[in-house]
């Protein structure tokens, strides 16, 4: 598991590299088209997953990786397209971005990066080095929820459809939380 670990944590930080640009503009019902986004991406993202896991056997093992990418590349988008929607794009950070992305299966790890204080969340700007920290507690836990899952890629169709459900969901609790971070005040501090 130590090098599924270690790939999922290099994605991590891939992903921590860079924020997406968005095209969309602050929308007269930011909520409304932020639910129209997650719905679009969890639907996207459904289909990414289903098609990667309708390969038998190992041939499906194989695809688990590229799955995760594809799929964190759709999330951190509409996490982008979720910001722009509330006005919020020209602040996004990469922060913000992964603590969307991961708050639901790893809030603990991530509570020194992204804290909600009364009615606003506080964005701690953080170093490579803060990154690497949490991106590898990241991929160790995430590694181990994956190789669990991928078990269900061994079962034609029956095991692509639970993926596709998966991500479809995963996508749709990504885009919530973006809702509920964006909707709020979002302070920004300086790196740790």
């Amino acid at each position: 598991m130590g090098g599924v670990a270690q790939r999922i944590t290099d994605k991590i930080l891939e992903l921590a590299g860079r924020v997406p640009e968005t095209h969309e503009t602050a929308a007269a019902d930011p909520h409304k088209r932020a639910r129209a986004i997650t719905r679009k991406a969890a639907l996207k993202a459904a289909a990414v997953s289903g098609g990667l896991a309708l390969p038998p056997g190992l041939a499906g093992l194989l695809t688990l990786l590229p799955d995760l990418a594809l799929v964190w590349r759709l999330q951190a988008q509409m996490v982008a397209d979720i910001a722009g929607a509330f006005g919020q794009a020209p602040t996004l950070s990469r922060e913000q971005v992964l603590y969307c992305l991961f708050e639901h299966s790893a809030a603990q790890t991530l509570q020194d990066i992204v804290a909600r204080v009364g009615e606003r969340y506080v964005v701690r700007r953080t170093t490579l080095g803060t990154w690497r920290g949490v991106a590898t507690r990241l991929g160790v836990k995430l590694a181990r929820e994956s190789v669990d899952r991928s078990l269900t890629r061994l079962l034609p169709l029956v095991g692509a459809a639970g993926v596709a459900l998966y991500a479809y969901r995963d996508t749709k609790q990504v885009g919530a939380t973006a809702l509920e971070v964006f909707r709020r005040e979002n302070v920004h501090e300086a790196a740790s």
